[in-house]
């Protein structure tokens, strides 16, 4: 049987957070991993045909290669470690007619959460704004993270942008080795500072895991399901586009399932040749018992930060 192992992240840089440095650590049931060796570490989810998340799997079950190479796996845990995580809800003034629902769903989703994670909340429209008392940066206290989803008051145009940008940096002076972002919106963005470019980027250089809700109207200009498809895509999350706002509670429900399910599999990346960020693609093959095919999902691709490497050494 796997060994549990408690990771205790040693970076809080937004470029590559899962950053380690490991040493030797005599056997035990329970060890913690510490690190003088970069570490990638991947949040992957596992299902079957039917689309049922799988447990009890080993490493051996596990394949992963790097720009086609295959890696050997370094870390493997398959148990429900805690996560940061940060939910940003729309809070522009076209969400007004379906408030009571996001909020009502973003609370299933605080309850189904493990009670370890450290949450925070970002309520944005033409802004963004924390949810959480100035001075408190993450939270696991259910009435504190209700109080602050009720923080927001629908006024304005979308700044989807910077909401994921800010949501992003957050996460990044989580205290959780695992990161993740739910992101609730009702359209794309108009009215953010930072382009599509720079969000995508900051995807790429952030290991955060990436679940996206769009709840649209017919015939929204603003919609735009395909950046959601993409931030969950490339993170190794996953979109939903609920069909009515009665469906928000369930999607919120099977998110929350879905992030303490997944596995935590990590390698040793090969450094670069040169001082460039590399982009590096991340392909994850999961064979079952009795060579079942299964289906993993996880980050596609992140970008190797050459300089964090260089200052650590």
């Amino acid at each position: 049987m796997e060994r549990h192992i408690s990771l205790i992240a040693l970076t809080s840089a937004l470029l590559f957070p899962s950053t380690y440095e490991t040493k030797a650590q005599p056997p035990s049931e329970d060890f913690t991993l510490r690190s003088d060796v970069r570490l990638v570490l991947l949040d992957v989810s596992v299902k079957n045909h039917d689309g049922f998340s799988v447990s009890g799997l080993s490493r051996e079950n596990f394949t992963i290669y790097e720009d086609g190479h295959a890696q050997p796996i370094k870390v493997f845990a398959d148990s429900d470690l805690p996560v940061t995580v940060g939910l940003l809800v729309d809070a522009s003034y076209s969400m007004t007619p379906k408030r009571n629902e996001v909020l009502n769903a973003a609370m299933v989703f605080i309850r189904e959460s493990n009670p370890a994670d450290e949450l925070f909340v970002l309520n944005f429209n033409e802004t963004v704004r924390a949810g959480l008392p100035k001075g408190i940066n993450f939270s696991s206290d259910r009435t504190q993270l209700r109080d602050a989803l009720y923080r927001g008051k629908p006024m304005g145009r979308t700044a989807l942008n910077d909401a994921v940008i800010a949501g992003l940096k957050q996460l990044s002076s989580g205290t959780r080795d695992r990161r993740t972002l739910v992101v609730i919106s009702d359209g794309g963005d108009n009215a953010s500072e930072h382009k599509r470019a720079e969000l995508l980027s900051a995807i790429e250089e952030s290991m955060a895991t990436v679940y996206t809700i769009g709840l649209y109207e017919n015939g929204d200009p603003d919609r735009d399901p395909a950046l959601l498809r993409k931030l969950a895509n490339v993170s190794g999350g996953q979109a939903y586009f609920p069909t009515s706002r009665d469906e928000m509670g369930d999607v919120c429900s099977r998110i929350a399932k879905d992030i303490r399910q997944r596995y935590t599999v990590g390698y040793t990346p090969t450094p670069p040749h040169g001082d460039k960020n590399e982009l590096r693609k991340i392909r994850i093959n999961v064979q079952g018992p009795g060579n079942s095919k299964l289906t993993a999902r996880a980050r596609t691709s992140y970008r190797y930060d050459h300089q964090i490497q260089s200052a650590k050494k």
